[in-house]
């Protein structure tokens, strides 16, 4: 039988803070990605996501949009610790998260430094502040990630016009063997120069030290980007499991960029346009298989604090929602959801660790409630079932709820 499970992930587009950031994370106590769009802008129509349940997942209703009476929703719970893209990915591809370590790149700079003038690459430290970062064989910064959660990765920015990106995941694969925190990030773009990347840098807090990655132009042209993980078994991961059963996995968006997809097919791109139209001609094209795709721009919204580009992001995807859902044959599912918050209103840039919406489309199914799930490690888990595979590492399976 041919059938297809098609995940969309609005990057960042919390409901509400989880209960326990009172302990975790005090500064987001009062987050709530949604509510602060709506509170800017209470006319917010997005009949798509209204239909699939996302007030219904929201809990209260707004101005233009109403609970759905046939709607299949629930919501999520993060267990990864604090509220991360990359490890938000690896736990819905089926992840057990592990707690990562958190350590300022001040105090592994001189091992870097060391690591990489060992390997033949010239290596000059830059002052800011009072703190330290690398400069690498003339264009690669090497700093702290202060666009999420500080202390929990590191960033590699070059301007790709003048290094190759094979050349910068060579230094970032070095980096990786000394560093111990969550991710190392390699990442660049062209059409910008070293001086764009060296004019973004910022200072967070006391001991960080890094490139804001939206000021760097890296996203603007050319962009490309590899995250390295730290302690996570791919072998575990649905993409990789469907891959050895020959089932085909489409990965688009950022998604291509950060969990492992050796057997099939890798998208990177950032647009939002772009990503969704793409999604859409596979949605069309494929007739069995996962397409798994990551809207990132929202996520980069809440980033910048915007949300008026915030809204018009979610007008954007949810119109192209609208048509993924008329090309979806009878046995396909479309789910969406987020990784985490960014709730532009919060007062910083950072993530917010807020419950994300489950929201699930299937042809002949109407008005299941999925209640609240512990992790995003359930949905892997529903796609491992859907397709018949082996389990995956973490996470319990709500497939039986759309096999009506």
């Amino acid at each position: 039988m041919n059938k297809k499970f098609v995940v969309i992930v609005l990057d960042g587009f919390g409901m509400r803070a989880m209960e326990d950031t009172a302990i975790v994370r005090p500064e987001d106590q009062s987050s709530s990605t949604l509510g602060s769009i709506l509170h800017d802008f209470p006319d917010l129509k997005l009949p798509n996501l209204e239909k699939l349940g996302l007030m219904n997942a929201f809990g209260k209703e707004s101005a233009n949009m109403k609970f759905s009476a046939t709607a299949n929703y629930g919501i999520s719970e993060l267990m990864h610790f604090g509220a991360d893209t990359f490890m938000g990915h690896q736990e819905i591809m089926g992840t057990l998260p592990k707690k990562p370590k958190v350590v300022p790149f001040q105090e592994v700079v001189d091992d870097v430094k060391e690591h990489l003038e060992h390997h033949g690459h010239k290596v000059e430290v830059r002052h800011y502040e009072g703190l330290r970062y690398l400069l690498v064989d003339g264009y690669c910064t090497v700093a702290d990630n202060i666009d999420a959660d500080v202390g929990m990765a590191y960033n590699l920015t070059a301007p790709l016009d003048y290094m190759s990106f094979e050349h910068e995941l060579k230094i970032g694969r070095l980096v990786r063997e000394i560093a111990k925190v969550n991710r190392v990030i390699v990442f660049g773009g062209t059409g910008n120069h070293l001086q764009d990347i060296l004019n973004a840098q910022q200072v967070k807090g006391e001991n960080f030290i890094g490139i804001h990655a939206a000021n760097s132009k890296s996203y603007e042209q050319g962009y490309q980007c590899r995250h390295l993980g730290y302690g996570v078994d791919p072998n575990t991961q649905v993409v990789t499991i469907l891959g050895k059963h020959t089932i085909p996995v489409v990965l688009i968006g950022k998604v291509a960029d950060i969990v492992i997809n050796e057997k099939g097919t890798s998208i990177s791109c950032v647009p939002t346009e772009e990503v969704l139209t793409i999604t859409l001609q596979y949605v069309k094209e494929l007739k069995h298989g996962f397409i798994c795709t990551n809207v990132q721009e929202t996520d980069l919204a809440g980033h910048s604090q915007n949300s008026e580009r915030y809204k018009e992001l979610l007008e954007l995807s949810d119109k192209h929602i609208g048509k993924i859902m008329e090309a979806l044959g009878k046995e396909d599912v479309l789910l969406i959801m987020a990784d985490h918050g960014n709730d532009p209103n919060i007062g910083h840039n950072r993530h917010t660790r807020e419950v994300v919406p489950i929201l699930v489309y299937k042809h002949g199914v109407e008005g299941t409630c999925l209640s609240t799930r512990t992790s995003l490690s359930d949905v892997g888990a529903t796609v491992a079932e859907f397709f018949g595979v082996e389990e995956v590492q973490n996470g319990t399976s709500f497939a039986k709820a759309l096999m009506k």
